[in-house]
């Protein structure tokens, strides 16, 4: 696995050395700069993990590196920690207006210094992974749940929701209101969860219309059942009151033809380990493949459950 690369700028030698050795000695691969103009300048051309910058530098100070390192958006996702030796609450403030993720007060401890850099890319990791609309954890995250399951020989179920003529619903009221209808689904589903699934449970969003849960199997019905009943009552509020009434849409299919729609409903393919044993996520979402074709077979919003045995 590669090595998170952090950039250190700190006019200070004897500090720019504590920290490297520090973070070196925790794994990290650490590369300086000695002023604000040189940080800027490493910023291009090694394209940290990660920055630890002084706020009090001669010529270009700290504040004035992280203001114009937030202004240039490739750097939106860059996460940046301030080292100030004032215990000061307006320079904490400052830093954290002009874009700072984090602060740490020098002098500071070795533990202080690595759980902040470790949460901070963290959590930094976990946003470049979630899904941009609805905030949730995407394939990666998805795939180390199933796979810590797994290991763990926990019990499981994993549901996976898509919606039913979304496209269509799409292409009659445009991208807006599908994003709309996408986000109605990750919030009806998390609250669902929330409220019939089990404190350690997920949810996750592939990507379109597609999300995944995964709880433990006693929890299953009930979440599959709410979201259902939910899902049912309040798609209709993303529809025209002509098109409620009538029940469906009309719109083109890919040959040209015209075709009419019924409403927006919701599929749920519901996969556990509970009955046979599962070896991997590939194996969870090839089962899931099959129960999602059974599912889409049958009209209106279902959920069908994998029930064979060994």
């Amino acid at each position: 696995m590669f090595k998170k690369k952090i950039l250190v700028i700190d006019d200070t030698e004897l500090m720019v050395k504590l920290i490297t050795d520090i973070l070196e000695t925790a794994g990290y691969n650490v590369i300086t700069a000695s002023d604000g103009f040189e940080g800027m300048q490493k910023v291009k051309e090694e394209k940290p993990d990660l920055v630890l910058l002084d706020v009090v530098m001669p010529g270009l100070d700290g504040f004035e590196v992280c203001k114009l390192l937030r202004n240039d958006d490739g750097n939106n996702l860059m996460p940046i920690i301030m080292l100030t030796a004032q215990d000061e609450e307006d320079d904490k403030l400052t830093g954290l207006e002009l874009g700072a993720d984090d602060y740490i007060i020098k002098p500071f401890n070795h533990r202080e210094l690595l759980s902040r850099v470790r949460n901070t890319l963290k959590r930094i990791d976990r946003n470049r992974w979630a899904n941009p609309l609805t905030g949730l954890q995407g394939n990666i995250e998805i795939q180390a749940e199933l796979n810590q399951r797994i290991a763990k020989k926990e019990l499981f179920s994993v549901l996976y929701a898509d919606l039913d003529n979304f496209k269509a619903y799409n292409d009659v009221y445009g991208f807006a209101s599908g994003d709309t209808a996408i986000k109605l689904t990750a919030d009806i589903i998390t609250d669902n969860v929330h409220q019939f699934g089990d404190s350690s449970d997920f949810v996750g969003h592939v990507g379109g219309d597609d999300f995944v849960v995964v709880t433990v199997p006693d929890r299953a019905d009930a979440i599959c059942e709410g979201i259902i009943g939910d899902f049912d009552r309040k798609i209709l509020a993303l529809y025209s009151s002509e098109d409620r009434e009538k029940g469906f849409i009309h719109t083109a299919n890919r040959q040209g033809e015209a075709m009419q729609y019924p409403i927006m409903s919701i599929s749920i393919a519901v996969v556990s380990n509970e009955f046979r044993t599962i070896i991997s996520h590939i194996q969870v979402a090839e089962i899931a493949a099959e129960l999602k074709k059974k599912a889409k077979s049958l009209s209106g919003s279902v959920y069908v459950k994998d029930r064979r045995r060994g």
